[in-house]
């Protein structure tokens, strides 16, 4: 079979396998329609702040909201500005690869910035 099947959204295994008018993932059991993934991944092409603006790579953003970090004392505050941001599918629904001063390289959900 010479045909490659896209790896599952959820877990991003690459043992999809057909069944009927389904792709299923082995390992998290999670089942999707191959077309419906085909639209969403066209729509998904634009991403945008909490506010509705989109953003590109290379944007400047500010978080609008303090945000707790996994091993860190501190958190990151209102009103700090991410520099140079790049748009990614990353896990889960964090599609903003960063650098935050103080806090080092990071995955934030644009849901949670605003476009300076």
């Amino acid at each position: 079979m010479s045909e490659t099947l896209p790896p599952c959204p959820e877990c991003a295994s690459e043992y999809t396998y057909e069944m009927g008018a389904l792709l299923v993932c082995p390992e998290c059991a999670h089942e999707w329609s191959p077309v419906a993934s085909d639209e969403a991944a066209s729509e998904s092409t634009e991403i945008k702040d909490a506010v509705g603006n989109v953003l590109a790579d290379g944007d400047t953003v500010t978080v609008i909201k303090d945000l707790k970090v996994k091993g860190s004392a501190t958190a990151i505050k209102v009103g700090t500005k991410v520099r140079n941001i790049r748009l990614v599918n990353g896990v889960g629904d964090h599609d903003i690869d960063c650098k935050v001063d103080g806090f080092g390289p990071m995955q934030l959900k644009s849901s949670v910035v605003k476009k300076v």
